[in-house]
């Protein structure tokens, strides 16, 4: 297990048990105990849980009298500018390790990032599930997930993300990182903390830092396993020892990531995305079957490659090409375009042409047209 809200120990459970064994059943200690954990289990999937008190100190309950006074003074200090985007997209992680894509899900939608993908229906739209390019959601579900897995999960959707881990810095840069992101609303701070040090039940956990207090030196952590613990001010001091506990699973130290969106200059032809659906299977026909056909074909000529390549097209490959011109298009005349933009496009199509011209170009048009002529035949001959 890494990071996540997993079930205490037995033990911890404060439930009616059965009575102890007595010194006549001595001999039989081993079967009893095993029963009695037997029925403490079946006992706790029928009660099971609804919240945990929060410990106060070190933890101020957001919605408590003092943790309105704190918001309200911190508003006016101006270290809550990136509260109203989090609180808009707060969501509560749907699976007990979940943690951590819930709070980069949460993340990603504040900063209103595209996912470049359909969600349900036709939205496009983090959520967990869709959080699957660097740990499988099965993985996850079963062992939580690592700090540094988090960490590409934030490439891979296309944010820029800068990592920290307890070791590498201190908590003085901790601190102005916090300052810096609560007091603009296109950065968000990301924590990794083991809950002991806030003396809360549980292990590793993820969620992202709402605000700051400066008077205080406290943080406003939107705790995603909301079924747990409501939103909470803790001391910056407080969170930094629960970020500098080593994780056990990893053997490295906890830390913090700074998430906000890219600047991209725009790309000049076109731009490839592993966002759309049918990314995985091109990956796949590209760095897996290409290779394999090639050498069962023993081909020896430029002709002989593309030919097998194109012949061997994924079904869904027209759409891949399709919504790539569509993002083209978009970018290039779905706007009105400045002095610079339009420039980009005619040395764009200037591109175009030069490689039209090159005998490469030539080569794949014969193979599509040849192709289209024979699959017309075919139709024609009702095959």
């Amino acid at each position: 297990m890494v990071e996540g809200e997993f079930l205490p120990p037995y033990s911890s459970f404060i439930l009616p048990l059965s009575p102890p064994p007595t010194k006549k059943y001595c001999n039989t200690i081993n079967i009893n105990n095993t029963s009695m954990e037997n029925e403490r289990k079946e006992k706790v999937a029928m009660v099971g849980f609804y919240k945990r008190s929060l410990s106060t100190p070190p933890a101020i309950d957001f919605t408590s009298s003092e943790g309105k006074k704190l918001f309200i003074e911190a508003i006016q200090n101006g270290t809550m500018e990136g509260f109203y985007r989090l609180i808009s997209n707060f969501q509560t992680q749907s699976e007990p390790a979940y943690c951590g894509l819930a709070s980069l899900s949460m993340v990603l939608n504040a900063l209103a990032i595209d996912p470049g993908r359909k969600w349900k229906g036709p939205w496009r739209w983090f959520d967990e599930s869709m959080l699957d390019c660097c740990e499988s959601l099965e993985n996850v579900r079963t062992r939580g997930i690592s700090f540094g897995k988090v960490v590409c999960l934030a490439h891979c959707a296309g944010a820029k993300v800068e990592a920290f881990r307890t070791n590498h810095t201190t908590i003085d840069e901790f601190r102005k990182h916090v300052i810096t992101c609560s007091t603009s609303d296109n950065c968000h701070v990301i924590s990794s903390y083991h809950r002991s040090a806030l003396k809360q039940t549980g292990t590793g956990h993820f969620s992202p830092i709402g605000g700051y207090h400066a008077g205080r030196d406290m943080a406003l952590i939107l705790d995603v396993a909301r079924f747990k613990y409501p939103p909470h001010w803790v001391p910056l001091s407080i969170l930094w020892e629960g970020m500098n506990i080593i994780d056990d699973t990893t053997g490295q130290h906890r830390g913090f990531m700074l998430i906000s969106t890219p600047h991209r200059e725009p790309g000049l032809l076109y731009t490839l995305s592993c966002k759309h659906e049918s990314w995985v299977s091109i990956a796949k026909y590209i760095m897996e079957d290409v290779p394999l056909l090639l050498k069962s074909e023993g081909v020896n000529d430029i002709q002989k490659v593309l030919s097998v390549v194109f012949s061997s097209l994924p079904s869904n490959f027209g759409e891949f090409i399709k919504w790539i011109a569509e993002v083209r298009s978009q970018e290039d005349f779905g706007q009105i375009l400045s002095t610079e933009e339009k420039a980009r496009v005619a040395m764009k199509e200037e591109v175009l042409k030069q490689v039209q011209g090159t005998g490469l170009f030539s080569t794949c048009g014969s193979i599509f047209v040849f192709s289209k002529f024979l699959l017309q035949k075919l139709t024609t001959f009702g095959f």
